[in-house]
């Protein structure tokens, strides 16, 4: 069983939501994000960039003992509302071409301490600890972990039901897409979703692994500086964004590589057809349509790899995983790149941006040679995370991307 609950959570007055929410800080170039800065006030990036105020850099534990400060001065302003009762949040994203539709709510730290929430990526310790210091300091999450979980046609309903009333919030962004909020707090609502994850039998992070770790460090460590902890306190649980597995969207990270581990193209491509049936597709646009199956762009040129299956093995979920293959049949062996988390000889593009994108990086020299693939489906991710491995680094590009300063939790 999981365990979900509601909480009070702290969020923009209805008529700045708007204004506040941001996408995240990373999805900004420099001109944007000062654009952001000089003409919206209430714009979320203040508080997550404390130090623009005073026109300086500022890092470390003084930047987020700041963080505090500007969330602090948000609350004193009105700019954030404290909901007086618990709640859950049924959030909803659409555009033109997708709706995305979950339940914003507190999930236990223990749920995820005990295997109950699986994971299929690894994380870094020292990424971990810095997320807790922030975590610690600051007071508050404004980044939900999210989870995903199988589809229940009578619970999506019941969600749907629910979606009749008007919404708290409803919003549209620059990036055309509208944005809807219904608070929960009905206690016969609130004690149907909380039944419904009692019977769910595992949740799955889908983003988040960081964030997730992060929490069980600040859990652990608020609980021993507590003389009178009970279990109920906030630490004890994250912020999550729960939403049915039909409302999960994944495309794949291309790979890009620098240099070819001084080898000529000639060379290359002989090394290659080892473990491949290559195919040259020449100057026009080529994507893979099938698991197993590859594409590159070399030299001007794209070409098909078509994996030789009788010389490879399959022997678990893992090694069935295209990242997985392209690792350890081409990037290991032949290109030299042993450690994905620490080369910087490799690039990542996600194919949201589409397969232009690998030519485009190769043609203007930032590249020698790049890799498509087709997305891993949600099944794939489930096996890694059952089977409890971990899939390579940028193994799948997840959608929805939360706003950030929508809901924030605090400890």
């Amino acid at each position: 069983m999981a365990t979900v609950k509601p909480f009070k959570g702290v969020r923009p007055s209805r008529d700045k939501v708007a204004l506040v929410s941001s996408k995240s800080y990373e999805a900004y170039t420099d001109e944007e994000l000062a654009a952001k800065l000089d003409f919206n006030p209430f714009t979320f990036l203040h508080i997550i960039n404390p130090g623009y105020k005073y026109h300086q850099e500022i890092s470390g534990e003084q930047r987020f003992q700041m963080v505090h400060n500007r969330y602090e001065e948000f609350k004193e302003s009105k700019i954030f509302v404290h909901d007086q009762l618990p709640s859950f949040y049924i959030y909803e994203s659409s555009d033109f071409h997708n709706t995305f539709c979950g339940i914003i709510a507190a999930t236990a730290v223990e749920d995820y301490k005990n295997g109950f929430i699986k994971k299929h990526e690894g994380t870094l310790h020292k990424r971990e600890v810095l997320f807790e210091t922030y975590l610690k300091a600051t007071g508050f999450n404004a980044e939900p972990v999210l989870l995903t979980y199988e589809d229940d046609r009578s619970f999506n309903n019941f969600i749907e039901n629910i979606k009749q009333e008007r919404p708290e919030y409803e919003f549209s962004t620059t990036d055309k897409k509208l944005h809807r909020l219904w608070l929960v707090q009905d206690a016969d609502y609130v004690e149907k979703i909380i039944s419904f994850f009692e019977g769910i039998n595992n949740l799955y992070i889908a983003d988040g692994h960081h964030r997730s770790a992060s929490s069980a460090l600040l859990a652990d460590d608020l609980r021993s500086e507590n003389a009178n902890h009970n279990g109920h306190e906030n630490y004890n649980f994250f912020m999550s964004y729960l939403i049915p597995e039909s409302h999960l969207q994944i495309a794949e990270f291309n790979r890009l590589i620098k240099d070819l581990n001084g080898l000529s193209v000639e060379e290359f491509l002989i090394e290659l057809d080892t473990s491949f049936r290559i195919e040259n597709k020449g100057t026009n646009l080529y994507k893979p349509s099938q698991k197993h199956h590859f594409s590159m762009y070399l030299n001007g040129e794209f070409y098909s790899l078509y994996l030789r299956k009788n010389q490879y093995e399959f022997n678990d979920a893992l090694s069935k995983l295209d990242t997985e293959i392209l690792y350890r049949t081409i990037l290991k062996p032949i290109l030299g790149i042993d450690d994905l988390n620490h080369n910087n000889r490799i690039g990542y593009t996600n194919n949201k941006l589409d397969i232009l994108s690998i030519k485009t990086n190769v043609d203007s020299g930032n590249y020698k040679v790049g890799f498509g693939m087709v997305p891993i489906s949600i099944n794939e991710m489930k096996e890694i995370a059952d089977a409890e491995l971990k899939m390579p680094p940028k193994s799948s590009y997840i959608e929805p991307k939360l706003r950030s300063g929508l809901i924030m939790y605090e400890f």
